[in-house]
């Protein structure tokens, strides 16, 4: 079945998927106007740009420490409840920004509660459509990734140009009362798993007498089996814990968001030291981000064929050709080379890794392992950049910073290429 199910109506999935896109973007937007908040709180209150950026990474961190337990209260309560309350957390957290006058007010308002809720934007969206999509569950899950790429251009540029208007307090009290009001709206169409309403994954057709062969006989007195619905399957936890392939995961993870977000933090500055202009960095940046959007699409749809190693190896092989070529970067032409082949790199990376871990481990604890796996990511996207700008400030230039990404790349490449070919469905029931 493609689009529909059996009696002629929409697959409930799809509705699901579209709300699980929105609400990427109504998170991942919000991450990103923050950036476009940052000036007007170092002109109003002449903070220095290490307290407002901390306020950043902290609550990134308090984030990765969440994604597990937010994962975890998915996988037993449902995904409405969980970013339902996410929501909330995330729209209070700009509604009470625009009643601050110190910093330490930013970190409890914004780091706390924003960390706290963006933990459940990925687990709860992703893991939700592992539970409704097998055959096209790569696919389906760049399509909502896809949505937060549109969510990280959109919102921070309307944010922009409210605070052109009225200003920044009325910005973020507008940003928060649309997420509330988004975000909560778009969790009540999710349904946990298709089992609920009686459906199987992707639309298919329960396994019935009719649909098998095995049909009955008019004068049979044994009753038709009841249509097989959908099953939870896989791995506990537990189990989970004591499988190299979730930390050879974890080692992926941390090695991709290392890269990623050193790139997405130092690529501008770098630029600008090359002698382009700022607004040739936020162009930059512009091409990264619309060629992520192409990599998330392309790599959902090629994971579906190729499985979670070589779409790994895929990813990070682009991730290392372009590093390469970063190295020697300096006109600009170079540099938007660089971001046309790293671009479809960084967005098959948040395709991949939640669909990788149904691969492995089946649905019936995905949250909690793919909250774990996303924590060792978070670890590196903190790590990174800090990292990239101590050696900056040390050595006068990117080049041992650089350098350093290509070395982690290289090893995220060598952990992939160790991880077991695509399974069989057979063997996806004996994990």
């Amino acid at each position: 079945m493609d689009a529909a199910v059996p009696g002629g109506k929409i697959f409930r999935g799809y509705p699901i998927v579209a709300a699980c896109g929105l609400i990427q973007a109504v998170s991942l937007g919000s991450i990103f106007t923050f950036g476009v908040l940052f000036p007007e709180l170092e002109r109003e209150f002449g903070w220095s740009r290490a307290a407002i950026s901390g306020a950043s990474s902290f609550g990134f961190f308090l984030m990765g420490i969440c994604a597990v337990f937010m994962g975890r209260a998915g996988d037993r309560f449902g995904p409405r409840l969980v970013l339902s309350c996410a929501g909330v957390l995330l729209g209070l957290s700009y509604i009470l920004i625009t009643q601050i006058d110190a910093v330490w007010e930013l970190y409890v308002f914004y780091s706390v509660l924003f960390g706290i809720g963006l933990a459940a934007h990925d687990v709860g969206t992703l893991s939700t459509v592992a539970r409704w999509f097998k055959r096209r569950r790569g696919l389906m899950t760049g399509i909502v990734k896809s949505g937060g790429g549109m969510g990280q251009v959109l919102i921070p540029f309307c944010v922009a140009a409210l605070i052109a208007g009225p200003g920044w307090r009325t910005a973020c009290l507008v940003l928060g009362v649309t997420v509330i009001v988004l975000q909560v709206g778009a969790a009540q169409i999710l349904k946990h798993n298709p089992g609920l309403l009686g459906l199987r994954t992707d639309g298919e057709p329960p396994n019935h007498p009719k649909t098998t062969g095995a049909a009955l006989k008019p004068n049979d007195a044994t009753p038709a089996a009841p249509p097989e619905v959908w099953e939870e399957t896989g791995v506990t936890f537990k189990e989970g814990l004591r499988s190299t392939n979730l930390w050879k995961l974890c080692v992926a993870k941390f090695c991709d968001l290392f890269c990623l977000f050193t790139v997405f933090i130092h690529i501008v500055p770098f630029a600008t030291d090359r002698g382009l202009s700022p607004t040739t960095g936020a162009a930059l940046l512009s091409v990264i981000g619309g060629m992520s959007i192409v990599g998330r699409m392309v790599m959902g749809g090629a994971f579906d064929r190729v499985g979670a190693r070589l779409s790994l190896i895929i990813c990070f092989a682009g991730l290392l050709l372009s590093l390469v070529l970063l190295q020697f970067a300096g006109p600009a032409w170079s540099l938007f080379l660089f971001a046309a082949i790293y671009g479809p790199a960084h967005g098959g990376f948040f395709t991949i890794t939640a669909p990788s871990v149904a691969e492995f481990f089946g649905t019936r604890a995905h949250g909690t392992l793919f909250g774990l796996v996303v924590s060792f990511g978070t670890m590196g996207a903190t790590l990174g950049p800090i990292v990239a700008g101590w050696l900056f400030d040390t050595m006068g230039n990117y080049d041992f910073a650089f350098g350093l990404l290509l070395g982690v790349s290289m090893t995220g490449l060598a952990v992939a290429v160790t991880m077991p070919a695509k399974r069989s469905d057979e063997d996806a029931r004996r994990a």
